[in-house]
């Protein structure tokens, strides 16, 4: 029996190289026989990098950059097994995760240190980058990422505006002369997390805005701010990203790279698994193992197990998923080409005992599974 074991990250306790780690030994104490194949996913948001790096067995490196207040953060990007492309999660220097709950402003918040990753990167002379949507502090529409990189953003005395969402209502023109030189030729891929427009009700402001410490009061400036770096976007590069699919995710940051760098706009498990070749690792896989933190009716919306199933599906490959929590709505999972859900708790615990313990939990859960999956294979017809 082959089994392809493509996790995503279990976010909070395991990145998705260490899940998939921990169900192949699982697996392989119940089935010792099975050949296993470890091809840890994500979908754009945290855990890209270590699960990229992982699978083409590339390096970690590190640069010192701004956070999204401003202070410095080390941040960790990749460089992939290829030499050739880089990885960049704009949540190791603009996430969510770098506020303190009190400090969280998406107005002030910046993307500049992930302009500052990008930099980094280019240092070593990629002909691609990657660049993982997903997890930010930030709605400032990549305007910081672009002043980074020497986008002038001016105001009407050709001032260089605030960082942050803030900074957006005084923009009046942009200076693209001073933009890094060392971009010529390399090809920028954004690998988002949804596919959000950047304005409007489903947009980066109404949506995502209060999960990063907006107040009902913040959200409408937010979104004229927003509104208003599209339209000088429009008119002064004569780029149309305020409806693009994927411009509102991390904030916006999908439309600023868009405009700014000519990025294409890709759901990120879809990019990753084309990185990876998947499809081609799955053609002789007797049986799909993937699974994440918590499966529920976001797991639909392409998130790395939906994005393993499609593929598996569209092969009649076998899914199961490993699940920490099993959420409302997670049943629409088994339309879109998963077969079996498995929670990964096997009994009453407390929420910070199924995190302290998620790995262990984890290679248990995929054991059980092994075993009763051995059953089967015997039973298999013959011949």
């Amino acid at each position: 029996m082959k089994v392809l074991i493509a996790p995503g990250p279990f976010k909070g306790s395991l990145s998705a190289p260490q899940a998939a780690e921990a169900i192949a030994r699982g697996f392989k104490a119940a089935l010792p026989q099975a050949e296993l194949e470890l091809v840890p996913l994500a979908d754009g948001g945290t855990g890209t990098v270590a699960a990229l790096v992982a699978a083409t067995k590339g390096r970690l490196l590190t640069a010192r950059v701004h956070g999204p207040l401003g202070e410095p953060v080390e941040a960790s990007w990749g460089l992939l097994g290829d030499g050739t492309t880089a990885v960049i999660e704009m949540a190791a220097a603009a996430g969510l995760w770098l506020v303190p709950p009190g400090k969280r402003n998406p107005l002030k918040t910046t993307t500049y240190g992930v302009g500052e990753l990008v930099r980094a990167a280019l240092a070593h002379s990629p002909r691609r980058i990657i660049i993982g949507l997903g997890d930010s502090a930030t709605v400032d529409g990549g305007a910081g990422l672009a002043q980074a990189l020497g986008v002038g953003l001016l105001d009407s005395r050709g001032e260089a505006i605030p960082r942050g969402n803030e900074g957006l209502a005084r923009l009046a023109r942009l200076e693209l002369g001073g933009l890094d030189s060392r971009l010529k030729g390399v090809e920028v891929l954004a690998a988002c997390d949804v596919e959000n427009p950047l304005l409007g009700p489903e947009g980066a402001a109404s949506v995502y805005g209060p999960q990063k410490g907006a107040t009902p009061e913040m959200v409408p400036l937010l979104e004229r701010n927003l509104e208003h770096l599209a339209g000088v976007i429009t008119r002064e590069l004569g780029r149309e990203v305020a409806a693009l699919p994927g411009a509102g995710a991390a904030g916006g940051l999908g439309a600023g790279l868009a405009a700014f760098l000519g990025a294409e706009l890709r759901l990120g498990i879809e990019l990753i698994k084309e990185v990876l070749n998947f499809e081609a690792r799955l053609a002789d896989a007797d049986l799909v193992i993937t699974g994440e933190g918590q499966v529920d009716r976001q797991t639909a919306f392409g998130k790395a197990p939906l994005g393993v199933a499609r593929s598996a599906k569209r092969s009649g490959k076998p899914v199961i998923c490993f699940a920490g929590a099993i959420g409302s709505g997670a049943e629409g999972v088994y339309a879109q080409g998963i077969d079996a859900l498995v929670p990964i708790v096997p009994g009453p615990i407390s929420p910070e005992e199924a995190l302290a313990r998620a790995e262990q939990l984890l290679e248990e859960a995929a054991a059980r599974t092994a075993r009763l999956l051995e059953l089967a294979w015997q039973r298999r017809p013959q011949g």
